[in-house]
């Protein structure tokens, strides 16, 4: 029998206004598409936007 894919995979977060990035995780079968958080940049020092940049 066949191992199932696990549903967490971890991914990178990287910041729109500078090089920061946050790693996290995603549940990949309640969401498909790659997705974009507003969170604190500590290097701008406000919240911007952070998109999905892949999976580890």
């Amino acid at each position: 029998m066949a191992k199932a894919k696990e549903a967490r995979s971890t991914i990178k977060l990287v910041s729109s206004e500078s090089d920061h990035c946050y790693y996290t995780e995603k549940n990949r079968n309640n969401t498909k598409e790659r997705i974009s958080l507003r969170k604190f940049d500590p290097k701008v020092r406000k919240h911007v936007m952070y998109k999905e940049a892949g999976k580890l």
